[in-house]
Formats: structure tokens, C-alpha cells, sequence
């Protein structure tokens, strides 16, 4: 079965929980998922909820903490690139059916890996691998190579209203 590229991005809020619902799709058919959440290295709710799949989902962290709000730093390239590779080897072992890659847009906007490297990666995936490649800010290469693409696009928020993240919800 040929591996499919997924791409969810826009400024709207469920990329990475659309990347989660497919993931518990695939375990329900009986896939084995592998998560690589950039930029990211806080706790978020959905880590407790995949403790529960410790068989079938695997999760690592390639972030230091959310840098968004400031500009990332030497520790935040290197643990992003560290990820890339080892992302790199897990697309092309094989071991998993889908790939998740949380948030490498913001990496690729960043500047914590480049879009050649980024492609290059989900270019020598195994034939076999579905991969997703979430967040804001997809690059037109990427959306050009994908196969599917989705646009999250906000029309409203309860955060303009001042309404902080909710755990459980956003958190």
C-alpha cells in the first residue's frame, strides 16, 4: 500500500489535534504511529492521553519549551535539527505506517531546518509510510509535493475575548 503525504496547516486552531484523531484512526486498524512534536517540549493533555498506547504510538519531543514568543536560540536549533534526523530514520525504516511531524512547518518558518531538508526526509520515507506534516505557515514546496492539504482557517476564537488555554481543551 503506497504511503500518502498529508499537510495541516492555516491559522486556525486543529491542526495538531486533526493529526492525533488520524492517529487514533490508525491504531484502531491496527497501524503503529510514530509522534515527532517540534518546537515543542511542555506538557500538554494529549502526552497523558497517549501514555495509553505505549504499544502502538510512540512520542518524542525535538522542542525545549513553546520559543514562539521570542526568537529560538542555539538549544532550539540543535534539538530540532537532533529530531529531524532521527525523523529522517524512522521515515524510511519502515517500523511505522504513520509518521506525524508536529509542527515542522513553524520549525521550517523558523529557520531550525530548511524546507530542502525537510522534502529531502519525506522524499526517502519508506514507499509504504502515510506521514503528516502539521502547523502554521506550510511552506509552498511543501504544499506543492503533498498529496493532501488541509487549511485550518480561524473565523472566530474565544481567545479574542481574552478567554486563556484551557487544559483539556487547548492545553
Amino acid at each position: 500500500m503506497k504511503g500518502y503525504v498529508h499537510v495541516y496547516t492555516g491559522d486556525g486552531k486543529g491542526k495538531t489535534t486533526a493529526a492525533l484523531g488520524l492517529a487514533l484512526r490508525a491504531v484502531g486498524a491496527g497501524l503503529k504511529v510514530f509522534i515527532g512534536q517540534f518546537v515543542k517540549g511542555m506538557k500538554y493533555g494529549e502526552l497523558d492521553a497517549l501514555k495509553r498506547f505505549t504499544e502502538e504510538i510512540t512520542l518524542k519531543q525535538y522542542g525545549r519549551d513553546c520559543f514562539i514568543y521570542n526568537e529560538p536560540v542555539e538549544e532550539d536549533i540543535l534539538a530540532a535539527r537532533k529530531g529531524l534526523q532521527e525523523m529522517r530514520e524512522v521515515l524510511s525504516s519502515g517500523e511505522y505506517q504513520l509518521v506525524i511531524l508536529d509542527e515542522a512547518n513553524i520549525a521550517v518558518y523558523y529557520r531550525l531546518f530548511s524546507i530542502e531538508e525537510l522534502l529531502e526526509a519525506i522524499e526517502k520515507r519508506h514507499k509504504t509510510v502515510e506521514v503528516v506534516i502539521t502547523g502554521r505557515k506550510a511552506d509552498q514546496k511543501l504544499i506543492e509535493l503533498a498529496d493532501l492539504v488541509t487549511e485550518m482557517k480561524e473565523i472566530k476564537h474565544y481567545y479574542q475575548k481574552g478567554i486563556e488555554a484551557r487544559k483539556g481543551f487547548e492545553m
